[in-house]
This record gives C-alpha cells, sequence and structure tokens, in this order.
C-alpha cells in the first residue's frame, strides 16, 4: 500500500507517488519518460518521445468539445536533488521516501520533486480520466528545465495544434502567473597556480552549515544568507589575520539554488589554527547577528581535516578567489518600477568548486529587463578580468511578456470562483519558467501558469499542500469542462 493511497482525488497523488519512486533528478529523466510513454500506449493515446527525453501526448475531445479550442498542458519531468549531509541517499537509484506530515505530503531528508513532479501527476491524470469533460489536450512533458530548460528549448514544437497553454509548475494557489524573467548561466573560471605546502603546516577545514538555501528566483528576497558569499568573507577574515594557504574551496551544486552549505580547506601552523578557531567562532557570532530572523540554524564549525595536503594555492590565486568570493554579485540588484515587490533583476552565485583545471564560480543571472541582465552578466565578467579570469555564458532564456487580452486568463479565474469560492490573483515571478520559451516559438498561444501551494523547494524541507493540491485539481477540473 502507498503512503499516499488514502487521499484519493481522482489517481493524482497515486501518480505522484509512482513519480517518487523512478530516480528523475535533471540529466537522468530516461526511466520517467519511458513511463510516461508506457503510460499512453497502454490507454491506446498518441505519443512520441524525442531524442531529448521529452514527451508528448495527445488525447482526443470529449463529445461536444470537438470545435473547442484545444488546450496543452506542459510541466517537467525533471527536479532538483538536494539532500541533509546526514542522510543516505542516492538520486540515481534510490526512490524518495514520502511521508504525510499534517497537511503537508515531504520526502524524509531530500527534496520531495513536487517541482515539478505535482504537475506530472495532474497531467496523468488527465490523460487518464474517462470521465472528464475536455477539448483536445496535448500533455507535454520536458526534461532538464532545472538545469537550463534544455528540453523545452530542444523541443519540435510543430505538431502542436493547441491555442490555450496551462503551464504548472507554479508554487502559489490561486495565484495566476502572466509574466516571468529571462536568465542566463554564467560561469568564472580561475586558473589556479600551486606551489608545495610549507614545513610545519597542516590542513584544516572550513564548514558553513544549516542555512535556509532556497530557489535563486522565488526566494532571493528573503534575506537569505548563500554560504559560498560567506566562506568569502570569512577566508578574507582569516586573511587579514593570520597566514595560510588555501587548498580548495566548495559550495553548492546547483546555480538556481541559493547555496546552503561551503567547505574550504586551507594550510597553516598549529599555533595559527588556535587562533583562526577564535576567528572563525567571532565571525559566527557576527553572522548569526546579521542573519538573525532567516539563518536561525547557521553553524560554522572549524576542525583539522583528516587528509594529507602536499600543494597548495599560491598567496595570489588565494587572493583572486576571495576577491571574487567578495565581489561577485548574490542578491537582490533591481526591484521592479511596475508590479510592487517584484524584484526585477537579481544574481546567485550558486556554485563554487575546486577541479584539476581551477577554481569555478556559477551564478545564475535573472531579469525581466534584457538590458538589466546584460549589465549583470558584464558586471561578473569584469571582476573575472579584473583576477585573470576567464567568463563563458551559457542557457540564456527570454523572459514572458503580460498580454492583457487573455481569454484563457478570464476563463481559467472564472472556474477558479467556482469550484473554489476564492478570489484568483494575478502575479509575475522573478523566475524562469518555460513559458517564456513557448511564447517565443509559439507566439499565438494564450498562456497562464498555476500550480497549488509547495514551500521551500529546492531544499530537504520541500512540502506540498494536500489540501491545496485537492482545490487545484477541482478547479482544473471546472476548467476543462468551461473550455467548451
Amino acid at each position: 500500500m502507498g503512503v499516499l493511497d488514502a487521499l484519493g482525488t481522482d489517481k493524482v497523488f497515486y501518480y505522484f507517488e509512482e513519480i517518487t519512486k523512478i530516480p528523475h533528478g535533471s540529466g537522468n529523466e530516461a526511466a520517467l519518460a519511458q513511463y510516461i510513454v508506457d503510460f499512453a500506449k497502454e490507454r491506446g493515446l498518441e505519443c512520441r518521445r524525442d531524442a531529448a527525453d521529452n514527451v508528448v501526448v495527445k488525447k482526443a475531445a470529449t463529445p461536444g468539445y470537438e470545435q473547442a479550442p484545444g488546450v496543452i498542458f506542459q510541466g517537467h519531468i525533471d527536479m532538483v536533488c538536494e539532500k541533509l549531509g546526514s542522510v543516505e541517499h542516492d538520486f540515481t537509484k534510490d526512490p524518495l521516501q514520502l511521508e504525510i506530515d499534517g497537511d503537508m505530503i515531504r520526502a524524509k531528508g531530500t527534496t520531495l520533486g513536487a517541482d515539478n513532479g505535482i504537475a506530472v501527476a495532474f497531467m496523468l491524470a488527465v490523460l487518464d480520466s474517462t470521465t472528464l469533460e475536455h477539448p483536445f489536450v496535448e500533455a507535454v512533458f520536458t526534461t532538464n528545465e532545472e538545469t537550463g530548460m534544455d528540453g523545452a528549448k530542444a523541443l519540435d514544437v510543430s505538431d502542436l495544434k493547441g491555442t490555450y497553454f496551462v503551464n504548472m509548475d507554479s508554487e502559489e494557489e490561486g495565484e495566476f502567473l502572466v509574466s516571468c524573467c529571462g536568465g542566463r548561466r554564467v560561469q568564472v573560471t580561475l586558473p589556479v597556480e600551486k606551489e608545495a605546502v610549507k614545513a610545519g603546516e597542516e590542513a584544516y577545514v572550513l564548514r558553513i552549515r544549516g542555512l535556509k538555501g532556497g530557489h535563486s528566483g522565488s526566494d532571493i528576497n528573503l534575506q537569505r544568507a548563500s554560504a559560498n558569499k560567506l566562506m568569502g568573507r570569512l577566508l578574507d577574515e582569516l586573511q587579514s589575520k593570520v597566514a595560510y594557504a588555501l587548498v580548495r574551496v566548495e559550495g553548492g551544486k546547483m546555480d538556481n539554488a541559493i547555496c546552503r552549505e561551503a567547505d574550504a580547506v586551507l594550510t597553516m601552523t598549529a599555533d595559527a589554527a588556535k587562533e583562526a578557531e577564535k576567528i572563525v567562532a567571532e565571525m559566527e557570532k557576527v553572522l548569526k547577528q546579521e542573519y538573525h530572523r532567516t539563518e536561525t540554524d547557521m553553524m560554522i564549525t572549524w576542525e583539522k581535516a583528516n587528509e594529507a595536503v602536499t600543494e597548495v594555492m599560491t598567496e595570489a590565486t588565494k587572493s583572486h578567489v576571495i576577491s571574487i568570493l567578495l565581489l561577485i554579485p548574490y542578491g537582490v540588484e533591481t526591484m521592479s518600477m511596475d508590479i510592487e515587490g517584484l524584484v526585477e533583476s537579481s544574481s546567485n552565485i550558486g556554485v563554487v568548486c575546486t577541479d584539476e583545471k581551477g577554481v569555478h564560480f556559477d551564478s545564475a543571472v535573472r531579469s525581466a529587463v534584457a538590458s538589466r541582465k546584460e549589465v549583470i552578466c558584464r558586471k561578473i565578467a569584469a571582476i573575472a578580468q579584473l583576477c585573470g579570469a576567464s567568463v563563458e555564458s551559457s542557457n540564456d532564456y527570454p523572459g514572458w511578456v503580460y498580454s492583457d487580452d487573455s481569454k484563457l486568463l478570464v476563463l481559467l479565474q472564472d472556474a477558479y470562483r467556482k469550484a473554489t469560492g476564492r478570489e484568483p490573483k494575478l502575479t509575475a515571478i522573478h523566475a524562469g519558467v518555460e513559458c517564456g520559451l513557448f511564447a517565443e516559438k509559439m507566439p499565438w498561444l494564450d498562456m497562464v501558469s498555476l500550480g497549488p501551494n509547495m514551500f521551500d523547494v529546492h531544499t530537504p524541507e520541500e512540502r506540498l499542500s494536500i489540501s491545496s493540491t485537492v482545490r487545484t485539481w477541482d478547479f482544473l477540473k471546472e476548467a476543462l469542462k468551461q473550455m467548451k
């Protein structure tokens, strides 16, 4: 018996739990794509799968809806794979361990993948139903959204016929998303010059743990700390007071997630290490005070490293690493002049890693204004140039401009009121959604993004509201009925 079996709701929760049994992190979606293909074939539905593992499934209109505008439902089948450091979980082969906590569904110690697994579950439930009334339905399941929207970029849309487009990658029930920002990934690579460890020096490890992290778009305005930026401050403070060499620095796994944890390995004398331990303890107090409302579980530790180190970065390389960490943009850059409270532009230094090629600094840059996005990218490039580093940009994607004459929006608003008795709201988001790419490829689409309540996505605290999922499903059924 499944954990969610008792929740019912026309198999929405059944399919969601089925999805969590199949590993589907970004770049590892093949098994889930095949599950969807098999699902479609078993029901005699038209289906295609492309080289990027995108899947398109088509379902004919029910009687009386043959002449109605077709609707495209769209969501992505990949998820962000994050876990607590204490949890043993292999995202490439282990199923998620679900649990119900009051009104919330969560996974034990890992991300839940409700972003965007619940969209997949909604679409499968629509395709599976023999009782729903609906127009011609095209369900589009895309891949690699979390790492650059590669699936949506690669998708051939020439056979898609729908007029209405419902993206289900939003995280607040009753808030209809009508516009989003564009973005770009920027990677700075600093070449590393090395030298031998000085005699009498030993290795120590500096760790940052317990930060909340979050989505680098929707959570960037919450004044949460970036472990990568804090590491820059710690290394700089140590540099100003004790002599040490830097071996490596690591922090974060995804450029679109606010960095929760970071490590640095340093070498120094035993006397310097005693002083460093005091400095770290004092800085922990300072940083906890700075983030006393947003990072209540922050923890910074200092201990002897359990490894033998023979080479370290030169003083010049160390200085450049620290300079980049201090100067690289993080957080809100500009706020919208048109929509109160909406972030217009931001940057997130999500990943720092050290390998044989150098130290890499990966940022996710976002803006609703293309020129402002470009300015932030050039700022990062200028910092890199000053420090002798190279810059590469990738995964540039367009924004989605609000339309004030959307028939779909009016229909969805009416359906939501009827199904829930609540008044919907319109919103724009400071995050990239695949709508921008579909709007660019299919400019005639009438487009809205929606979804149930989710919390702390992209973190091990991710949760999906059961009651909100039920209401969203009831609303979707009513909306389909009204598309006649």
